[in-house]
């Protein structure tokens, strides 16, 4: 046996697609995606900021101990 009779094959590589072929609506969903990936990270920088109280007495606890 000579070579790589025995070993494993490599598959064989698959032509490249071309990008630019997108329609309207592949492209009206990508730039939803990308508006609705900005609002979440805003809020999510708001959220991270602001103080951790619920209602006007904060957080309540049982007060058992």
């Amino acid at each position: 046996m000579t070579g790589r009779a025995g070993g494993k094959l490599k598959p064989l590589k698959q032509p490249k697609k071309d990008k630019d072929e997108e329609d309207e609506d592949t492209k009206q969903f990508k730039q939803k995606q990308k508006e609705e990936q900005a609002a979440l990270k805003k809020l999510a920088e708001s959220a991270k900021s602001g103080p951790l109280k619920v209602g006007p007495s904060g957080i309540k606890h049982s007060g058992k101990k």
